[in-house]
């Protein structure tokens, strides 16, 4: 461990490997842009702007906090219990455990993904984000829904 991340506690060597991948991930997204000759859009809309945030969003939960996604999760994180409905809560063993079960931290990943899907795949990014969005529609309802059944009683 370096004396820095002695120093504060924190894998700070894992965070520079995490900001790395990141970087070559943005890298090669640009690159096959370039090779394949895709330029990005001139703007991007409101609606596009709504899509892109929500689906995030909803994407972000459900990688970092979803029980069908903890398998991902386990080799970095440990199980401790439930946070939420049809949410877990676990904490992370290293830096990629941060990452994986914080829907901040993801959200920055996944927009990004978003964003290079709408330079080399648009249509296909835009169904990908209208299905996220619904599933986050769907799970404001059915929040909505428990919690109006709830005051019924």
């Amino acid at each position: 461990m370096s004396e820095v991340s002695k120093e504060y506690g924190r894998p700070l060597g894992g965070y520079v490997l995490i900001m790395a991948a990141y970087g070559g991930a943005v890298a090669a997204a640009a690159a096959v842009a370039v090779l394949r000759g895709k330029q990005p859009p001139d703007r991007l809309g409101p609606l596009d702007l709504l899509l892109m945030g929500v689906s995030t969003h909803r994407l972000s939960r459900t990688l970092s906090k979803d029980p069908v996604t903890s398998p991902l999760r386990a080799p970095f994180t440990r199980f401790r219990g439930v946070s939420g409905p049809a949410e877990l809560k676990e904490e992370p063993r290293d830096a990629m455990g941060e990452l994986m079960a914080c829907p901040f931290c993801l959200a920055q990943w996944v927009a990004t993904g978003y964003a290079a899907g709408l330079v080399l795949a648009p249509r296909l990014t835009r169904l990908i984000g209208a299905t996220m969005t619904a599933v986050a529609v769907s799970d404001w309802l059915q929040l909505g829904y428990a919690k109006l059944m709830k005051g019924a009683e």
